[in-house]
């Protein structure tokens, strides 16, 4: 018998239903609906398909868009004014500045001069500083994603082992802290880590995000283990994830496909995590209710 699917497209599917919902339930209680801002500097072709993608699916549960497009030489001064504009707007509850930026731009410096509260992809270092501390804040939407997919799979994660391979600042750590306050017993590996595979077959879940294709295989995988796939890469053959997909299906319980697994999950949490915000700026008295 082979694992169980765990379906990310139909999942997300129902987060932004029940979003939209959320949404015009928050508008009939009065005030603006919330508003996302995307920030999208130069013309990088993928970045533009993501904001892209970013302002129908806001379209599509009643979230405002402000499509925020400017050229690839825009100064510092120029995109620095441009995040404090938005950062003041009330109409405007969530801002994303795309990434990567042009080389002239710091990446890290740029998307950190986001105002916290308005901070829907989770990665300031005040989001960052909430998360480790275990306090309410906006999560980022990938691992924020990943562990609505494991409730999906009827994950039990107090005292389970979860390994998560990858230690990046965008996934790896944030997605590492969500498990351990969600009281799984947690180890992160990289490429200085010893006997990989050995460690992966402690797993109870097993979350991989290095971005090296079908990297993991079926003796790297705990026989009934959860394994969630967040990998996508380009082959002469299509897409494939960070795990050997077909033989890792015959040992695992239940695993995300790629593509349709962990993927539409992220812009599903998003659209939650601009509703969030929208509810935390207007308790706070910041947005006209």
């Amino acid at each position: 018998m082979g694992a169980q699917l765990i379906d990310g497209k139909a999942v997300a599917a129902r987060v932004r239903e029940e979003v939209k919902r959320d949404v015009e339930a928050f508008v009939a209680e009065g005030g603006s609906p919330p508003g996302l801002a995307t920030v999208l500097i130069g013309d990088d072709p993928a970045s533009a398909v993501y904001v892209g993608g970013k302002q129908k699916a806001s379209r599509e549960v009643r979230i405002v868009p402000f499509d925020e497009r400017h050229p690839a030489d825009t100064s510092k001064e120029d995109v620095v004014a441009i995040v404090e504009r938005l950062n003041a707007d009330p109409e405007v509850s969530g801002i994303i500045v795309q990434l990567p930026l042009p080389g002239h731009l710091d990446d890290t410096e740029i998307s950190g001069l986001v105002s916290p509260d308005k901070d829907v992809d989770g990665l300031t270092y005040a989001s960052a500083g909430l998360l480790a501390l275990g306090r309410p804040g906006l999560r980022p939407c990938t691992p924020a994603g990943v562990m609505v997919l494991l409730e999906e799979a009827g994950q039990q994660l107090q005292g389970a082992e979860a390994v998560v391979i990858g230690r990046s600042n965008l996934f790896g750590k944030p997605m590492a802290q969500l498990l351990l306050q969600a009281n799984a017993t947690v180890t992160i590996c990289h490429s200085r880590t010893k006997d990989l595979g050995a460690v992966c077959r402690r797993a109870d879940v097993l979350i991989a995000a290095v971005g090296r294709a079908e990297m993991v295989k079926a003796d790297w995988v705990k026989p009934g283990a959860t394994v969630i796939d967040v990998g996508i890469n380009r082959t002469e053959s299509g897409l494939v994830g960070d795990v050997a997909f077909a033989e890792v299906s015959a040992v695992a319980s239940a695993i995300t496909p790629v593509p349709g697994g962990v993927g539409p999950m992220t812009i599903a949490m998003l659209l939650r995590n601009t509703l969030e915000a929208a509810r935390l700026q207007r308790s706070a008295g910041t947005v006209t209710a």
